[in-house]
């Protein structure tokens, strides 16, 4: 099997949809397995790109042969949109709870907070999506003009309506969402850049911790409104 030239003339026509080799009715065993792969190659994509990365090096890395993985993913391909879908269904969960009728403040707190947390949890994830986004995201072109699209308009729609009951001051609602996309994911992509100004050795659990909570502050209080804003 030919790894790269098969995946390579299917990269733009890969669909973003239900992740490959998913069945609704599969058992904890198939589940188990699947979740293995996507683990080793989801490390394998981080380390060296999309066009870097064989099926045996993922195979190697989820311990199990090559016609066993196949079983579950039927190319390369395949295995990258799995990894990128599970991502942004973990990513957009709670900015799809955002609710419309809660306190803006409670509301983005916990989203910033959890954006933090998948940063911390998982960095090798960002990192793979990053790397999609600096090649010109040729698998996720539609599903970023089409699904997320539609998901951000949604959730536009509730900032403004905060900013019109006075809960939020004047803010772009596309703007706020790319500022705290980019202020998450920033100690994820460049944790070691971080850690190094700040005379760390690594980040730790406390400094995300730290990190959330002045995020939180940065970002709300710049929005939040002040006395002359309120019913603006």
């Amino acid at each position: 099997m030919t790894d790269r030239a098969d995946d390579q003339s299917r990269v733009a026509t890969t669909p973003l949809a239900e992740p490959p080799g998913a069945d609704r009715s599969k058992t904890r065993i198939q589940a188990k397995n699947e979740a293995k792969i996507l683990d080793a190659a989801q490390e394998v994509f981080a380390e060296r790109g999309f066009t870097g990365a064989t099926v045996d090096q993922i195979a190697a890395k989820a311990g199990m042969s090559k016609p066993n993985l196949l079983y579950y993913f039927r190319r390369k391909s395949d295995l990258y949109v799995a990894a990128l879908r599970r991502t942004l269904d973990v990513w957009l969960e709670p900015f799809e709870e955002l609710d419309p009728d809660g306190d803006p403040e409670t509301e983005l707190s916990r989203y910033i907070s959890r954006k933090v947390e998948f940063s911390r949890v998982n960095p090798l994830a960002s990192r793979v999506f990053a790397n999609e986004m600096l090649q010109g995201a040729p698998m996720l072109g539609d599903y970023l003009a089409g699904d997320l699209r539609d998901l951000v308009n949604r959730k536009a729609k509730v900032i403004r309506q905060w900013t019109k009951q006075g809960k939020l001051g004047p803010v772009d609602p596309y703007h706020l969402v790319f500022l705290i996309w980019a202020a998450t994911q920033h100690y994820a992509d460049f944790a070691p850049q971080a850690a190094a100004v700040m005379g760390l050795d690594r980040l730790t659990e406390k400094d995300f911790r730290a990190i959330d909570d002045s995020l939180c502050k940065i970002i709300l209080q710049g929005i939040l409104p002040r006395d002359g804003d309120k019913g603006a």
